[in-house]
């Protein structure tokens, strides 16, 4: 980040932090959904509560980061660019965030056989969030590092689609369910598949900012 920045290492630290909150977004993510599919719903519910705080604190660092970014008239050649990869990554953040609310509001039923397909699935879709903030990372330190994570989120996309794919032609070849639970359950899989889509979509974006910086 020296190489962007300069000597102002509040800015460094801020975002060095405000990456770890999605890090940790993603963590309590997938605890709460295997809490969720093994019944613990009190453990789920309380790391839904951690989630919902974690994701305040993220949008009150992003928005200090924005301030300081315009007040001190840092790196205005590329602080569209980074303000963009703030905000695109926030909501990358609010869409974990709401996934796991959407999961304690509607409580979609769980499929005793088909529990291990939703837990991979949840936990590839992060692991494309994990690899978008890995990319965003070599933005500032590293730029010829973004490419092969870049690469990484895409995989993990590709990956999630690919589980999600199977988990509703799974509950939609099942006679004994009704069509309103299977497109219920559907849903679920979307909102999930959503994080790993946002994800790549941000790095299409990275990677177009990246390309600037060696121009």
């Amino acid at each position: 980040m020296i190489q962007l920045f300069g000597s102002h290492k509040q800015i460094e630290t801020e975002i060095d932090e405000f990456l770890d909150q999605i890090i940790g977004g993603g963590l309590l993510f997938k605890k709460g959904i295997k809490f969720y599919l093994d019944g613990r719903f009190e453990e789920f519910e309380q790391r839904l509560a951690e989630l919902i705080e974690l994701e305040k604190r993220a949008d009150h660092l992003r928005r200090d980061i924005e301030t300081k970014l315009y007040t001190k008239t840092l790196i205005p050649e590329f602080r569209g660019d980074v303000l963009g990869l703030l905000e695109h990554s926030d909501a990358v953040l609010n869409q974990i965030s709401d996934t796991l609310l959407e999961f304690s509001v509607e409580k979609p039923e769980t499929l005793d056989d088909l529990r291990d397909l939703k837990h991979e699935l949840a936990k590839n879709a992060i692991k494309a969030s994990e690899f978008m903030v890995k990319s965003i990372r070599c933005y500032f330190r590293d730029l010829s590092a973004v490419r092969d994570n870049i690469k990484q989120v895409h995989f993990s996309r590709e990956e999630t689609n690919r589980l999600s794919e199977k988990y509703k032609r799974e509950i939609f070849s099942r006679k004994e369910l009704r069509l309103s639970h299977k497109m219920h359950l559907r849903y679920f899989a979307r909102s999930i598949e959503s994080i790993a889509d946002d994800a790549e979509d941000l790095c299409d974006r990275l990677a177009i900012a990246a390309i600037k910086r060696y121009i």
